[in-house]
Protein backbone atom coordinates (compact mmCIF):
# COMPACT_ATOMS: atom_id res chain seq x y z
CA UNK A 1 0.00 0.00 0.00
CA UNK A 2 1.38 3.72 -1.03
CA UNK A 3 1.98 5.46 2.26
CA UNK A 4 2.12 9.18 0.28
CA UNK A 5 0.19 11.38 -1.56
CA UNK A 6 0.64 11.22 -5.41
CA UNK A 7 -0.65 14.41 -7.31
CA UNK A 8 1.29 14.64 -10.60
CA UNK A 9 -1.57 12.82 -12.86
CA UNK A 10 1.39 11.12 -14.71
CA UNK A 11 2.87 10.18 -11.62
CA UNK A 12 -0.12 8.56 -11.03
CA UNK A 13 -0.67 6.51 -13.93
CA UNK A 14 3.00 5.22 -13.95
CA UNK A 15 2.43 4.17 -10.10
CA UNK A 16 -0.58 2.08 -11.25
CA UNK A 17 0.73 1.23 -14.02
CA UNK A 18 0.34 -3.15 -12.46
CA UNK A 19 -2.82 -2.19 -13.38
CA UNK A 20 -3.39 -0.02 -16.45
CA UNK A 21 -0.20 -1.71 -18.54
CA UNK A 22 -0.11 1.46 -21.00
CA UNK A 23 4.14 2.71 -19.58
CA UNK A 24 6.59 0.43 -21.43
CA UNK A 25 8.84 -2.05 -19.17
CA UNK A 26 11.59 -1.32 -21.62
CA UNK A 27 14.01 1.55 -20.28
CA UNK A 28 14.54 3.37 -23.71
CA UNK A 29 10.43 3.26 -24.50
CA UNK A 30 10.01 3.92 -21.35
CA UNK A 31 12.31 7.26 -21.49
CA UNK A 32 10.04 8.07 -25.09
CA UNK A 33 7.17 8.48 -23.18
CA UNK A 34 8.26 10.34 -20.73
CA UNK A 35 10.52 12.80 -23.21
CA UNK A 36 6.32 12.91 -24.85
CA UNK A 37 4.49 13.67 -21.51
CA UNK A 38 7.35 16.49 -20.67
CA UNK A 39 6.82 18.16 -23.85
CA UNK A 40 3.01 18.22 -23.92
CA UNK A 41 2.80 20.61 -20.80
CA UNK A 42 4.29 23.86 -22.26
CA UNK A 43 2.77 23.56 -25.80
CA UNK A 44 -0.33 21.15 -26.59
CA UNK A 45 -1.51 21.65 -22.78
CA UNK A 46 -1.31 25.54 -23.05
CA UNK A 47 -2.36 25.76 -26.51
CA UNK A 48 -5.34 23.86 -25.78
CA UNK A 49 -6.02 25.32 -22.52
CA UNK A 50 -5.61 28.67 -23.81
CA UNK A 51 -7.84 28.42 -27.01
CA UNK A 52 -10.66 26.89 -24.93
CA UNK A 53 -10.28 29.60 -21.75
CA UNK A 54 -9.71 32.72 -24.29
CA UNK A 55 -12.48 31.65 -26.44
CA UNK A 56 -15.19 29.98 -24.73
CA UNK A 57 -14.79 29.72 -20.92
CA UNK A 58 -13.74 33.04 -19.53
CA UNK A 59 -17.32 33.95 -19.44
CA UNK A 60 -18.19 31.41 -16.60
CA UNK A 61 -15.26 32.30 -14.72
CA UNK A 62 -16.15 35.97 -14.74
CA UNK A 63 -13.71 37.22 -17.15
CA UNK A 64 -13.92 38.85 -20.75
CA UNK A 65 -13.05 36.56 -23.75
CA UNK A 66 -9.50 37.50 -25.33
CA UNK A 67 -9.40 36.77 -28.82
CA UNK A 68 -5.51 38.05 -28.66
CA UNK A 69 -4.86 35.46 -26.02
CA UNK A 70 -6.80 33.01 -27.85
CA UNK A 71 -4.86 33.95 -31.03
CA UNK A 72 -1.61 32.62 -29.64
CA UNK A 73 -2.81 30.08 -27.75
CA UNK A 74 -4.00 28.66 -31.51
CA UNK A 75 -0.69 29.35 -32.74
CA UNK A 76 1.14 27.73 -29.81
CA UNK A 77 -1.71 24.68 -30.28
CA UNK A 78 -1.54 24.69 -33.90
CA UNK A 79 2.18 24.36 -33.73
CA UNK A 80 1.76 21.42 -31.56
CA UNK A 81 -0.19 19.17 -33.50
CA UNK A 82 2.24 20.03 -36.52
CA UNK A 83 5.13 18.89 -34.05
CA UNK A 84 2.80 15.56 -33.54
CA UNK A 85 2.36 15.16 -36.90
CA UNK A 86 5.67 15.08 -38.40
CA UNK A 87 8.13 13.43 -34.94
CA UNK A 88 4.83 11.68 -31.95
CA UNK A 89 3.62 10.09 -34.93
CA UNK A 90 6.51 8.86 -36.70
CA UNK A 91 7.10 4.91 -37.33
CA UNK A 92 4.74 2.03 -38.42
CA UNK A 93 1.94 1.93 -35.82
CA UNK A 94 -0.87 4.00 -35.55
CA UNK A 95 0.02 5.79 -31.89
CA UNK A 96 3.06 8.26 -30.62
CA UNK A 97 6.57 6.89 -31.41
CA UNK A 98 5.32 4.32 -33.70
CA UNK A 99 3.80 1.89 -31.16
CA UNK A 100 0.80 -0.45 -32.13
CA UNK A 101 -0.76 0.26 -28.69
CA UNK A 102 -1.48 3.47 -27.05
CA UNK A 103 0.77 4.43 -24.00
CA UNK A 104 -0.32 6.74 -21.30
CA UNK A 105 1.64 9.62 -23.05
CA UNK A 106 -1.05 8.91 -26.29
CA UNK A 107 -3.89 9.71 -23.50
CA UNK A 108 -2.62 12.59 -22.10
CA UNK A 109 -2.39 14.22 -25.52
CA UNK A 110 -5.25 12.90 -27.06
CA UNK A 111 -7.48 14.35 -24.09
CA UNK A 112 -5.22 17.75 -24.54
CA UNK A 113 -6.97 17.37 -27.63
CA UNK A 114 -10.37 16.26 -26.65
CA UNK A 115 -10.83 19.79 -24.77
CA UNK A 116 -11.27 21.22 -28.05
CA UNK A 117 -15.10 19.87 -27.99
CA UNK A 118 -15.95 22.71 -25.77
CA UNK A 119 -15.29 25.08 -28.30
CA UNK A 120 -17.69 26.37 -31.42
CA UNK A 121 -16.95 24.13 -33.95
CA UNK A 122 -16.08 25.80 -36.52
CA UNK A 123 -13.09 26.78 -34.58
CA UNK A 124 -12.36 23.02 -34.27
CA UNK A 125 -12.67 22.32 -37.51
CA UNK A 126 -10.20 25.31 -38.36
CA UNK A 127 -7.76 24.15 -35.43
CA UNK A 128 -7.83 20.47 -36.29
CA UNK A 129 -8.57 19.85 -40.33
CA UNK A 130 -5.16 20.34 -41.47
CA UNK A 131 -3.83 17.57 -39.41
CA UNK A 132 -4.93 14.61 -40.90
CA UNK A 133 -2.51 12.10 -38.93
CA UNK A 134 -3.43 13.69 -35.68
CA UNK A 135 -6.86 13.47 -36.31
CA UNK A 136 -6.72 9.67 -37.03
CA UNK A 137 -4.66 8.80 -33.77
CA UNK A 138 -7.15 10.51 -31.72
CA UNK A 139 -9.60 7.83 -33.49
CA UNK A 140 -7.18 5.08 -33.32
CA UNK A 141 -6.80 6.25 -29.64
CA UNK A 142 -10.49 6.44 -28.73
CA UNK A 143 -11.21 2.64 -30.54
CA UNK A 144 -8.29 0.91 -28.92
CA UNK A 145 -9.59 1.90 -25.58
CA UNK A 146 -13.14 1.85 -25.82
CA UNK A 147 -15.56 1.77 -23.92
CA UNK A 148 -13.42 3.75 -20.99
CA UNK A 149 -12.58 6.51 -23.61
CA UNK A 150 -16.51 7.86 -23.83
CA UNK A 151 -16.98 7.09 -20.13
CA UNK A 152 -13.84 9.21 -19.22
CA UNK A 153 -15.19 11.96 -21.79
CA UNK A 154 -18.95 12.03 -21.00
CA UNK A 155 -18.12 14.88 -18.62
CA UNK A 156 -16.26 16.46 -21.24
CA UNK A 157 -19.48 16.24 -23.34
CA UNK A 158 -22.01 16.98 -20.57
CA UNK A 159 -19.84 19.88 -20.15
CA UNK A 160 -20.46 21.21 -23.72
CA UNK A 161 -24.07 21.23 -23.45
CA UNK A 162 -24.03 22.83 -20.41
CA UNK A 163 -21.54 26.07 -21.41
CA UNK A 164 -23.68 26.36 -24.96
CA UNK A 165 -26.88 26.84 -22.27
CA UNK A 166 -24.97 29.14 -19.80
CA UNK A 167 -22.90 31.71 -22.60
CA UNK A 168 -27.09 31.70 -24.55
CA UNK A 169 -28.17 32.88 -20.70
CA UNK A 170 -25.79 35.33 -20.39
CA UNK A 171 -26.71 36.99 -24.07
CA UNK A 172 -23.71 37.43 -25.81
CA UNK A 173 -21.26 35.77 -24.13
CA UNK A 174 -19.70 38.01 -22.39
CA UNK A 175 -20.28 38.81 -18.48
CA UNK A 176 -21.02 42.33 -17.39
CA UNK A 177 -18.75 44.59 -15.26
CA UNK A 178 -19.93 46.57 -12.60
Amino acid sequence: MLECALIIDFTVLITLNIHVPRYPADVFKRAQIDSALDWHHSTIRRGSVGVVLNTTLAPLFGRPLDPQAAAEAEKLLSASLAKIESFWLKGDGPFLLGNSEPSIADLSLVCEIMQLELVDEKLQKRILDPYEKVRKWVEDTKKAIQPHFDEIHAAVFQNKEMIKKALAGAGSGETKTS
